[in-house]
């Protein structure tokens, strides 16, 4: 072990797994490639100056927003910012502020749903049966949901109208984390939650979580928390049959850094700035 200046001892590190390290994410990988493209004009113009943009989307004050740019903390289309002359499109600039996309577009929405058992996630079902279209149908907005969630299951779901957003939220490209609560038959055994860590057999290929805690268990049933970053249909639940587990009950929720939190069932939210700008940084917008 390593010593400081002053003669301490430095804590060990240890180095991050080999899958870990290989599976850098895209979202990394599209900021390090916006970095390294050359540096191009972004000036519009006809545009709007750069801090009332920032401003109008929360960012401060106008004299605040100033700073930021002044600080060479804003950066728009890769190119980092330092006049207060700029003019932008908000309509078509990509603006980041310490590296955290802003969104600019007022028109474009995301909602959180904590979504019922029994209601299909579709905005319309030809069956006549409820669906998540009824908990935002009093919003201007044409939103669709992201991914989905089956309709035994509940918890946290997102609706859009940002269409490249959804596009990435559920591309296998970007891996994005989705985190379950099961409750499920029996007592699951530590060697049953390796058998999910490493992966089982299902018949549409292997599958296995990125992480499982046991929460709680009694002989007659337990709680485990998972996390994965896979969406083939029902693959928690085909997951612990497959380890003899019957699942009862199957909650989302988490999705990325989105957290279900104390949002009651039937009742939605819009996600805030900061939110949506670490969803966005998430996917590599």
């Amino acid at each position: 072990m390593s010593t400081t200046r002053g003669g301490r001892k430095r804590p060990r590190t240890t180095p991050p797994s080999s899958e870990a390290a290989g599976r850098r994410s895209a979202a990394s990988q599209a900021r390090a490639a916006r970095r390294q493209e050359p540096e191009q004009d972004v000036y519009v113009a006809d545009g709007v100056r750069l801090q009332k943009v920032l401003a109008e989307a929360g960012l401060g004050s106008r004299r605040a927003c100033e700073e930021l740019i002044t600080a060479g903390r804003v950066e728009v289309d890769g190119v980092t910012i330092h006049e207060l002359g700029m003019r932008v499109d908000p309509a078509k600039a990509a603006i980041y502020v310490d590296g955290m996309r802003v969104n600019v577009n007022e028109d474009k929405v995301t909602v959180a749903l904590n979504k019922p058992a029994g209601v299909v996630t579709t905005m319309n079902d030809p069956e006549g049966r409820q669906t998540v279209a009824e908990f935002v149908y009093n919003r201007g907005e044409r939103l669709y949901h992201v991914g989905r969630l089956d309709t035994d299951s509940e918890g946290l779901l997102l609706l859009t109208n940002d269409g490249e957003l959804a596009h990435r939220l559920t591309h296998p490209k970007y891996e994005v984390i989705k985190t379950y609560l099961v409750e499920c038959e029996g007592r699951v055994s530590g060697k049953e939650l390796g058998a999910l860590l490493s992966g089982v057999e299902l018949e549409d290929g292997p599958a296995k979580v990125d992480r499982a805690t046991l929460v709680d268990s009694t002989p007659m049933a337990s709680l485990v928390e998972v996390q994965l970053h896979e969406g083939r249909n029902r693959i928690v639940r085909r997951m612990f049959d497959e380890i003899g587990h019957k699942v009862v009950r199957l909650v989302r929720t988490q999705v990325g850094p989105i957290k279900l939190g104390n949002l009651r069932p039937g009742s939605t939210r819009v996600l805030g700035k900061t939110e949506l700008g670490t969803l966005m940084d998430l996917v590599g917008l």
